[in-house]
């Protein structure tokens, strides 16, 4: 087995990353420089949820897993891209919208919900992304799926003055199933063979969460 190709699906990592409203600010400074120090090393202050990264049930169940108590393999695996293109902004991800590529979801298969966000990543248009359905979650849970990657911030509508959102249901299903999100990822549309994904998370010991390099390969058989 060797890899063809490698798509990267992560958002870059600086003080400039855009942050989930109230979440940390990352602050990304020199430590030590080779003129100062004869050495290069950074001093990183940022969220567990910072730029591209995945939840653990943890993040919203007192009682769930957290990241460094996961199986490994929720990170790591065949992905189904789902076209969800075109939709409003804050519109339901519903499963008219989901059923067509049903056929490609199952136990250890990770879904990546591709819906264009990142074209308005950098600005407050990102917030306005759709959101998972409810009821769309819980079918695509019972076909076995049990890690989501999401090209847009968060599976559930963000709340602001406008919009008082719905209490999570879509966090609080996959968490209650021991399952994963993955927020903030990009490159979908570049995926056009059938990948195997790789997201996994820093070893943050106790964590809700950690920051990911996740990326989509191309994989083929070894040369006979």
């Amino acid at each position: 087995m060797h890899v063809r190709r490698i798509v990267d699906l992560s958002v870059p990592l600086s003080a400039s990353t855009q942050i989930y409203p109230g979440d940390p600010v990352p602050r990304i400074e020199p430590a030590a420089t080779i003129e100062a120090d004869g050495f290069n090393l950074l001093s990183l202050r940022l969220g567990s949820q910072t730029g591209t990264h995945v939840d653990a049930p943890y993040h919203f169940r007192a009682d769930g897993a957290r990241i460094d108590e996961m199986d490994l393999s929720l990170f790591a695996g065949e992905g189904a891209v789902i076209d969800v293109t075109g939709l409003a902004p804050r519109a339901r991800i519903t499963w008219e919208s989901i059923a067509p590529a049903a056929g490609r979801l199952g136990p250890g298969v990770i879904a990546l919900l591709h819906t264009g966000w990142p074209d308005r990543y950098g600005t407050p248009a990102y917030f306005d992304h759709p959101f998972l359905d409810a009821d769309a979650c819980r079918r695509m849970l019972g076909l076995g799926v049990r890690t989501f990657l999401l090209d847009f911030p968060n599976i559930d509508e963000t709340p602001d003055a406008a919009h008082p959102g719905e209490g999570f249901p879509a966090h609080r299903l996959i968490a209650a199933a021991g399952g994963v999100i993955g927020e903030n990822l990009r490159g979908f549309e570049q995926i056009d063979f059938t990948p195997f994904v790789s997201c996994l998370p820093l070893r943050l010991a106790g964590a809700d969460g950690a920051p990911v390099r996740a990326v989509a390969m191309d994989l083929a058989p070894p040369a006979r």
